[in-house]
């Protein structure tokens, strides 16, 4: 099979979001005026080591990025596991100022670098500063870039001095309404590292 975007699919659900699978999912948490916000977005990746930086795109002009805007500030949360169905019920579409954190029993901490919560008890959470917001092709497709400024890892996801996946098992967003459950990692040494 064959298709141009622009022409339609064909198909009963649009396959593009099944075709670039799996994505990590970025449980956004931000402040504004009208309170705090934390949702998922599953167009999301870290962009650069030095310094740390990470991308997501906002589909609609939504809480997240209005909080973004307001403030220049969000915070990363890492999805694992057990908060799969948490993180599914922060989807919804509320009024804005609902709080996420307070209608579904999350716990919230404060950040160190930046004046946004967090997810208290995340595997992982990224404090970002908005580095630039670019205009996508289509109707409110935005990408915002944010520089990392703190980083906070759970204890018990260090082991021998690395960040273990497998403590936690993290969350990847797939096609259509399914999601993966990272369990098995397996290394494998670059060429160069090989002593070739």
């Amino acid at each position: 099979m064959f298709y141009r975007p622009a022409d339609g699919h064909g198909l009963p659900h649009n396959p593009f979001n099944a075709i670039v699978t799996p994505r990590p999912i970025g449980w956004i948490s931000t402040t504004g005026t009208l309170g705090d916000n934390i949702a998922p977005h599953s167009f999301f990746n870290a962009v650069a080591y030095v310094p740390p930086q990470v991308i997501f795109a906002s589909t609609g002009i939504k809480d997240s990025l209005t909080n973004i805007r307001e403030t220049g500030v969000f915070a990363v949360n890492i999805v694992e596991e057990a908060m799969l169905n948490a993180m599914s019920e922060t989807s919804a579409l509320l009024p804005r100022g609902q709080d996420e954190f307070l209608l579904n029993g999350l716990p919230k901490a404060p950040c160190e670098t930046i004046d946004c919560p967090r997810l208290a008890g995340a595997p992982a959470t990224l404090e970002c500063r908005v580095v630039q917001e670019v205009q996508l092709l289509g109707r409110d497709n935005i990408l915002v870039i944010g520089e990392v400024t703190g980083i906070h890892l759970r204890d018990d996801c260090l082991v021998n001095g690395r960040f273990d996946p497998t403590r936690f098992h993290p969350v990847a967003r797939m096609g259509y309404r399914d999601y993966a459950i990272v369990r098995d990692v397996v290394e494998l040494a670059r060429p160069n590292e090989r002593g070739r």
